[in-house]
Order: C-alpha cells, then sequence, then structure tokens
C-alpha cells in the first residue's frame, strides 16, 4: 500500500488533465442532492422552530362539528396558562352584487397566543374585529378584496349577519397549520357570528382550541393524557413538535422524490465518470506496460489507480457539497420571503453526509469496472498497441459492483422512507440505460450497415458520419447514455404533466358537477331540489344527508395501529346514511341493510378504501360523532368513484344508526358553465347560510399545486440534463483526437472542409436524434406506467412535448460536438497522418 501510494502521489502531481469532467459531473450530482437535502432540511428546521407559532399555540385540541365539553374545557384551564377558541368552517361572502367562497376564521379575544397578525392599514386586530356604529369588524385576505372590488370600510354579509371591512390581511401567523383550503380568508370575532346562522347544529365546522404551555411542560406526556381522557370523543392532538404534520409531509415526500431525481443525475455523472477513467487508464498505457515490465503485481496497479480516483472523488465530493450547500445558502433570503411557511436555511450536515454518501457509492460503481480491468491486462498486449483497458474484470469485482449496486438501492429506499417509489425508480433507471445500451449498439449496427449501402455512395459527409458512428472506438454509447437518461426524465414529467392537465381541463368538466352545496339544513333541501329541477338549465341534481366523524377503532383496536397512517384514519370522514343503496350503486360485496332495519349499526365501507386498510365483512368500525361512538358491523362494500369529484362516501350508515343526530345536507348541482352565475346568486340571496364550492375554482387551486409540482420536478431534471451535457462535452473532447485524425484522412482524399464539417454534424444530430427517441419512448412507459398505476388515470401520449425532447437531444449533440470542431477542421493532414505508426 505504501508503494502504491507514493506511485499515486507521484501520477497526480501531473494536475487534473483528463479528470475535469469526472469532478464535474461528480460535483454536479452531489450538488444537486446537497442542495435539495438542505432545502429540505431548511423547511423542516423552520417549521419546528416555529411550531408554537405556526399552530397558534404550544398545543392543540380540534374537534369536529361541536365546541368542547365542560370537561374537555376544565382540562385546557387545569393544563394551559392561557387558551383561545377558533372556529374554522367556509362559507359564502355575499355583498350588492357579488359572492365569492371564503374560507371564515371566527376568533376570540385571546387569538392569536403567538405570533403577530399584520394588516393593512396597519392596526391591530382587536381594533379591526371591534363593532363601530353596531357592526361588527372584519379583515380579508387581499384576493377577496379585489375579487370582489371591496374597500375598507364597505360591507358585506356572512349568513345573514352583516360585517364592515377593516383592512386586509397581509399574513395569518397559523396559516400552515390549517392545511389546503378552497377560499381566501376571512377572519371575524366568533360572538359576531351568532346570528348569522352559519353555526347551526349539523353545520360544517371546525373547532380548534390552542393552549399556551409552562415553559417546562411534557408535550408527550400531556398528548398521552388527553388520549386517554378525549381520544374516543373524537378530539384530535396536536402541539408544536409537528404543527404542520401535512405541510411536514409533503415536504418529506416532495424532498425524497427530488432526491431520487438527484439520483438518476448521478447516474448520468457516473456514465461521465465511468468514460473519464476509462480514458485516463487508457492515457496511461504505457505506464502500466512499464510497472507490469519491472514486477509490479495486479493488484498493486490496482490499488495505485484506486489512490488515484479516491482521491479525486474526495475533491469532486468535497465541490459538490460546497455548490450544493452554497448556493440554497446565497438565496436563502429570496427562498425564505417566497414560501408560505417558515424556513431557516443553514449547513445541514445529515443533508451533506447524505449526498456525500451516494457520491461515494456512485463514484465506486462507475469506476470500479475499468479500474478492476487493469489487473487482468498483460504488458505485450499493452505495448502493442492491444485493448487497453477493455475486457471484463474477474468475478469478484463484479460480485463487489452488485453488492455496492444493492447498498446504493438499499440505502436510497431506508433514507428516503419511500421504498416501492425508489425500487421502481431504480428499475426504471436501470431499465433505461439498458435501452439507451441496446440503442446505442443498434445504431453502431445500422451505421456500418448504411455505410456501405447504396444509399450511402457519392455523399461523403453523411457516409463519414456513419463510419464514425459505427467505428470501433465510436462514441456513441456515452452519448446516447448520458443525453439520453436526462431526457428520459424530462419526457416522463412532460408526459405526466400533460395527462394531469387534460384529465382536469378535458375529462373532468365532462364528468363533475358545477357546484357541491354545503351546509343545506333539513328544512332547506326540499325547497332546494325543487329550485333546481325548476331550472331548465341544471341537468341533474343530487343530494345526500352528511355527517362528519372520526374513526377511532377497528375491531376495537386504536384505528390508527390497524389501518397505519392511511387518509381514511388520518382526519375526520364524511359519512351519510340511506335506507336503500343510491341509484347506479354498485354492492361488490355483502347485502346492504333492509329499508325498515332498525337493529345493531351497520356500515356500508368503499370497497378499494377496504381493501387498503384491511376490512372484512363481519369488521366493526367505531366513528365518534359529536362526541358520541357509534360502533357499526360492516356488512357490504361498494364501490365509489371519487375521480369524478362528485358525491361519495367511504362511509354509508343505516338510518337508525345516527337517528335524532344534527346534521345538514350536500347537493351536487351539474350545469353549464354559462348558468353557473345565476344558479350561485339565486341559492345565496334565498338561503345565505348555504355554502356553494364551485368545483372549476377548486380544480384550479389543485392545479396550481400540480403545477408547482411539476416545475420543482423538472428543475430536478435540467440539473440532470447539465449533467448529461458536461458528458457530452467530454466526450466530444476526448473524441478530438481521433476527429483530427478523420479529418486529415478526408482532407488528403480530397474532402473540403464543408464537408468535413457537415459530417461533424451530421454525426452529432443522429446521436442526439436518436438519444431523443429513446428518451421519448422511456419517457412514455414511464407516464403510462405512473397515470395508469399511481394516478388511475387513462393514458395519452403528448407529442408536442416529444418533439421537443428530439429537438433538445439533436440542438445539445450538435452544440457539443461542433464546439470542439474548429481544431480537426484546421489541422495540417501532414502533421497528424506522420505521427501515426
Amino acid at each position: 500500500m505504501s508503494l502504491a501510494l507514493t506511485i499515486a502521489r507521484r501520477e497526480l502531481r501531473g494536475g487534473l488533465r483528463g479528470f475535469r469532467i469526472f469532478l464535474a459531473c461528480l460535483a454536479l450530482g452531489v450538488a444537486a442532492i446537497a442542495a435539495v437535502g438542505t432545502l429540505r432540511s431548511g423547511i423542516q428546521s423552520g417549521l419546528a422552530d416555529q411550531g408554537a407559532v405556526l399552530l397558534g399555540g404550544d398545543a392543540e385540541m380540534r374537534f369536529t362539528y361541536r365546541a368542547a365539553t365542560p370537561e374537555e374545557r376544565a382540562f385546557l384551564d387545569r393544563e394551559a396558562t392561557a387558551s383561545s377558541e377558533v372556529y374554522d368552517f367556509r362559507s359564502m361572502v355575499l355583498t350588492e352584487g357579488d359572492q365569492a367562497l371564503t374560507q371564515v376564521k371566527a376568533v376570540d379575544a385571546a387569538y392569536p397566543l403567538y405570533g403577530q397578525v399584520p394588516l393593512d392599514p396597519a392596526m391591530p386586530l382587536a381594533e379591526a374585529l371591534a363593532d363601530r356604529d353596531g357592526i361588527p369588524g372584519a379583515v380579508m385576505d387581499p384576493v377577496l378584496i379585489d375579487r370582489l372590488s371591496l374597500t375598507p370600510g364597505d360591507t358585506f354579509r356572512l349568513g345573514t349577519a352583516t360585517f364592515r371591512l377593516s383592512a386586509a390581511l397581509l399574513r395569518e401567523p397559523d396559516s400552515a397549520s390549517a392545511g389546503f383550503t378552497l377560499g381566501p380568508r376571512t377572519i371575524v370575532r366568533t360572538e359576531a357570528l351568532a346570528t348569522s346562522g352559519l353555526l347551526a347544529p349539523g353545520s360544517l365546522y371546525e373547532t380548534r382550541y390552542r393552549m399556551r404551555l409552562p415553559a417546562d411542560a411534557d408535550l408527550a406526556a400531556l398528548k398521552r393524557k388527553s388520549d386517554r381522557a378525549f381520544r374516543d370523543d373524537g378530539m384530535r392532538w396536536t402541539d408544536s413538535r409537528n404543527a404542520a404534520p401535512g405541510i411536514e409531509r409533503f415536504v418529506t415526500s416532495l424532498g425524497s422524490f427530488l432526491v431520487l431525481v438527484g439520483l438518476a443525475g448521478l447516474a448520468v455523472g457516473g456514465v461521465g465518470i465511468s468514460a473519464a477513467v476509462r480514458a485516463y487508464l487508457d492515457g496511461k498505457t504505457a505506464t502500466i506496460a512499464t510497472l507490469k515490465t519491472l514486477g509490479a503485481p495486479g493488484g498493486l496497479i490496482f490499488r495505485t489507480y484506486l489512490i488515484q480516483i479516491g482521491a479525486l472523488t474526495v475533491l469532486g465530493i468535497a465541490l459538490g457539497l460546497v455548490l450544493g450547500a452554497g448556493l440554497p445558502l446565497m438565496a436563502a433570503p429570496l427562498i425564505e420571503a417566497s414560501l408560505p411557511f417558515p424556513a431557516r436555511i443553514t449547513v445541514s450536515p445529515a443533508a451533506l453526509a447524505e449526498a456525500a454518501f451516494y457520491g461515494l457509492l456512485t463514484a465506486l460503481i462507475f469506476t470500479l469496472i475499468p479500474l478492476a480491468r487493469t489487473e487482468r491486462i498483460r504488458a505485450a498486449a499493452l505495448y502493442r498497441g492491444g485493448a487497453g483497458t477493455r475486457g471484463w474484470p474477474r468475478a469478484r469485482w463484479m460480485v463487489a459492483l452488485a453488492v455496492m449496486a444493492a447498498g446504493l438501492i438499499g440505502a436510497a429506499s431506508w433514507i428516503s422512507g419511500m421504498p416501492e417509489l425508489t425500487l421502481g425508480a431504480a428499475g426504471g433507471v436501470l431499465a433505461a440505460l439498458a435501452v439507451l445500451a441496446l440503442a446505442a449498439w443498434g445504431l453502431r449496427w445500422a451505421a456500418r450497415r448504411l455505410a456501405r449501402s447504396p444509399m450511402a455512395r457519392g455523399r461523403v459527409a453523411f457516409r463519414a458520419a456513419l463510419a464514425a458512428i459505427g467505428a470501433p472506438r465510436s462514441d456513441a454509447l456515452p452519448v446516447i447514455l448520458s443525453l439520453g437518461l436526462g431526457l428520459s426524465v424530462l419526457a416522463a414529467v412532460g408526459q405526466i404533466d400533460w395527462n394531469l392537465r387534460t384529465a382536469i381541463d378535458r375529462d373532468l368538466p365532462t364528468r363533475a358537477p358545477a357546484f357541491f352545496f354545503v351546509d343545506i339544513q333539513p328544512d332547506q333541501i326540499d325547497p332546494f331540489l325543487a329550485l333546481m329541477q325548476a331550472n331548465p338549465a341544471v341537468s341533474k341534481t343530487e343530494s345526500a344527508p352528511m355527517l362528519r366523524g372520526v374513526i377511532t377503532r377497528i375491531n376495537d383496536r386504536p384505528a390508527r395501529e390497524v389501518a397505519g397512517d392511511h387518509w381514511v384514519v388520518r382526519g375526520d370522514r364524511g359519512i351519510t346514511y340511506a335506507a336503500a343503496p343510491a341509484e347506479g350503486t354498485k354492492i361488490t360485496a355483502g347485502t346492504f341493510w333492509p329499508a325498515d332495519y332498525t337493529g345493531t349499526p351497520q356500515v356500508s365501507f368503499a370497497a378499494k378504501e377496504a381493501a387498503e386498510i384491511g376490512l372484512k365483512l363481519g369488521d366493526t368500525v367505531t366513528v365518534n360523532i359529536l362526541g358520541r361512538d357509534i360502533t357499526a358491523t360492516v356488512t357490504s362494500f361498494r364501490e365509489v368513484d371519487f375521480s369524478s369529484a362528485g358525491m361519495g362516501f367511504v362511509m354509508a350508515l343505516n338510518p337508525a344508526a345516527v337517528a335524532g343526530a344534527p346534521h345538514t345536507h350536500i347537493a351536487t348541482v351539474y350545469a353549464p358553465p354559462a348558468a353557473e352565475g345565476a344558479i350561485l346568486r339565486e341559492v345565496t340571496r334565498t338561503w345565505p347560510n348555504v355554502t356553494a364550492i364551485r368545483i372549476r375554482e377548486a380544480i384550479d387551486r389543485v392545479s396550481e399545486a400540480l403545477s408547482a409540482i411539476a416545475t420543482a420536478t423538472a428543475w430536478a431534471a435540467a440539473a440532470t440534463l447539465v449533467t448529461g451535457f458536461v458528458v457530452l462535452i467530454g466526450a466530444a473532447a476526448a473524441g478530438e483526437r481521433a476527429r483530427s485524425y478523420e479529418s486529415a484522412i478526408l482532407k488528403t482524399l480530397g474532402a473540403s472542409r464543408r464537408q468535413i464539417l457537415t459530417s461533424f454534424a451530421l454525426r452529432s444530430a443522429l446521436l442526439g436524434a436518436a438519444a431523443g427517441a429513446v428518451a421519448v419512448v422511456a419517457g412514455g412507459v414511464a407516464g403510462w406506467a405512473v397515470m395508469t398505476f399511481v394516478m388511475e388515470v387513462d393514458y395519452q401520449f403528448e407529442p408536442v412535448s416529444a418533439l421537443a425532447i428530439v429537438a433538445g437531444g439533436i440542438l445539445a449533440t450538435l452544440i457539443s460536438g461542433l464546439a470542439f470542431a474548429a481544431r480537426p477542421l484546421a489541422v495540417r493532414p501532414a502533421q497528424i497522418l506522420r505521427a501515426q505508426d
């Protein structure tokens, strides 16, 4: 080892010539992963540091449909030094000539326990919400103010209550804990809603009780205590340790996904790393031959160059870590200001360690084969200009390669927390590499055949391009692998994004209703249905009674223990009751109860969701509705299609099970866009308490979220493409000598500079087109798999982005190839040919 260290140190004195591409590929891949990890860690750190502000208290008890009971209020008063009660619900803002959906937050005088509520014009929240001339004040999101053309001092109605707009709401300190909302925010005092009719029994609202706790409070112990006392009453606990679980889950999942995209970028860089190492070792033919002639064993040569590659790998990883941590830090003020939740972007040792680990393993995997080949090469073959470092290494190195690849995939699965996605991504990358390698081989074979065909006869530039692609040392493999994989990721993102938007813009409007109307009181449902039936523009109306409840137990075990983190048990769910299945309902198993059934509670469960959480016929499900536990036996499963945005309930109970429980009705109304405005005005004027959710506006909100995700993924894919372009530059630079020799031969045979340049351009264009075509196929297959098996949406191939991908591939190879065409075009044939054997 000491001798290997000595030789390696002396060789490295020659500088980094030949390793610039190696370092660039490794640094870019590591930087992408480190940057994503740094951002993810910064957001998670911000969420943790500002947990009490985000939540609005050190801890929160949340209830659906009801306020806290005297026992629950006593618990709050006993444990907290201060508390605040918040009502949260949707409603319609009504003005003289317009109306819009809003998310109302009704607060008490203690709100907010933590943080500030900045307003425009600046004033304390208490002053903004105070009565003036008998009209209570309100603050409103600027988006909603603009939508309704309001100015401070104007009045509007929520339900039947009148409010005065005092100021614009610039920021809610606790907005991150509210989750996804369909409408902009309005804040009022709770007591001002007493005559609004919006908080009637059965109305859809949620209450949150925030607590300020002593500094030495044990949150974990307090959570256990509250769970024991109130969990079966439908209480849900959140505390400042995880104040915004939805955001944290989203950030963690998206961050892990982008790290996987970054690993794809490292795989692209690995192609360049392998090519750089192979070219470097080919250039060390004389040195290796001399060492072997002097008696150096293969193991010494392997260790010598492993040390050199290892030292350069450490340098490349260090550069990547500096770049990956430095860029987010430099952009931290801009990033933190643009995010709707707090972030504290600092150097994250865990994120840097993860990126370094991935970079180290990737470098080892892609350099092992060219390094291991040096062991079995004879000095005589090297001196005679033989195969250099070609040929397969010993079996032990192939086993080591397989172990490291498995270790990389296993570590990524464990670290990401998404093993299925990781394994799928790894399989997709390996399959794409295999297909791209096969395409490169096929292109070389076809080029050799075409170069000798009548088609190429008389076409000097075309024939020279084909001959160069089909040559034994052609750069077709590294070019197609590196560019193709990056383009494949972009093609997949493009296909998925287009199909999602198509499903939303084209398919959903034909199946989805125009409106969801909620909070229809029992005495209002019949007149409401009569009004809709009398409207010739309404093609269909559906309605159902609705309650909301929390699944607390399954087969007398805690629901989370049985179903894990499935969305059905994560929060409160909409529940209906019915004496008979609705028209068109398909019962997949079991039987529905008789119309006059009054026995023990029974429940019909959505078939797909039941299968996902392991429910069987005869199992029991305990649902807490308004603080009352109802344990029902599962007697049937039925198909529920949530994809149409129509009416669908995970659970339907027999009517006797919820007899006497306060509830409201919901209705879906199907009508053309031109009739929506008139329907909305008529309903809100007749029943101010009824809330209308326009499906198209809800879809727009979802589309914005999907667009943000697609943009983030596209940027990550772009980083992969940049790495691929670096590999192209490296391949073009490495092939400059070969092109100089080719140019000299062609000039000797009478070819003009224009013909030679055309030959170079045709070669690059053919390689780029091949890489782009394979990327389109790979991206199409990936898009089909995601849309079919993950999104469960029909897939259609999108040709515009596919053509753009192929054009991008051609352009990238042209730029990289022609960037290194000047020297080969300028060579004098005599200089080149005299230097050859």
